[in-house]
């Protein structure tokens, strides 16, 4: 009597266990190559060294433009919101420390090339966490003491109450603050770049303008400055340290 293997198509011993071509498991697909899977790893090189120059200058355009959408009241409202001014410093000082290194009387103007020339170069010289620790404290402490300089003043009556409410926005801090690591510690065509644009805002911006006056902007910039250079120079030299190689 047959086994009941014997009975069961498709079993190894049974009539159907010779397998014709249309008997045979379907093929598995073949699995994605991984580039497939992420269109924009080809980008990821060019972009993780200088992440924190493209996402600030990204941030910044983004800023710009919706800036620029907005109907004029608006933006008065948005530029009133992000200065560091005595009063929002005393009011909401995280909130406009961080808004007003993105937003620029005037939208966005010429400051993207000049975040480009300085930012790339600084970033190139520290790398990532470093040049954003730099460049956030330069704007963070520019505007404190300058603006500390002037609150002490109006307190003092040396200068009027209503400055208390004075329009200080805008990304040059952070850009002075690269501009020092980039002429200290960037490359030849970095320091080239970084020279160009201190030129122009010293000369045609005229960011020093007032400095023995101790005008908020003039104090602002020196200190953005100072802290860029020295700041930056300890990461360097850490930097360095950590990689074993000797600081230029």
């Amino acid at each position: 009597m047959p086994g009941y293997a014997e009975c069961m198509p498709g079993s190894a011993t049974g009539p159907d266990s010779a397998a014709g071509p249309d008997s045979a498991a379907p093929a598995r697909p073949a699995a994605p190559h991984p580039a497939a899977l992420r269109p924009y790893s080809r980008l990821w090189p060019g972009f993780r060294p200088y992440a924190v120059a493209w996402t600030y200058l990204a941030a910044f355009c983004i800023a710009g433009i919706v800036y620029e959408l907005l109907p004029s009241g608006d933006r008065a409202a948005v530029l009133r919101w992000a200065s560091t001014n005595v009063h929002n410093l005393a009011h909401d000082p995280v909130g406009c420390l961080v808004a007003s290194a993105f937003f620029a009387v005037g939208g966005l103007s010429f400051w993207p090339g000049l975040i480009a020339l300085t930012m790339f170069g600084a970033n190139g010289a520290l790398g990532n966490w470093r040049t954003a620790v730099t460049c956030a404290a330069g704007n963070i402490i520019g505007s404190l003491v300058s603006e500390g300089i002037l609150g002490y003043r109006i307190a003092h009556g040396t200068m009027p109450a209503r400055d208390r409410f004075i329009l200080d926005v805008g990304p040059s801090y952070v850009v002075v603050a690269a501009i020092a690591v980039a002429l200290i510690w960037g490359s030849w065509l970095a320091r080239g770049a970084a020279a160009i644009v201190f030129v122009l805002l010293v000369f045609v911006g005229s960011i020093f303008s007032g400095l023995t006056h101790l005008q908020v902007t003039p104090v602002g910039h020196a200190t953005a400055l100072f802290v860029g250079a020295t700041l930056g120079s300890f990461l360097a030299w850490q930097r360095h340290r950590a990689r074993g190689v000797p600081a230029a």
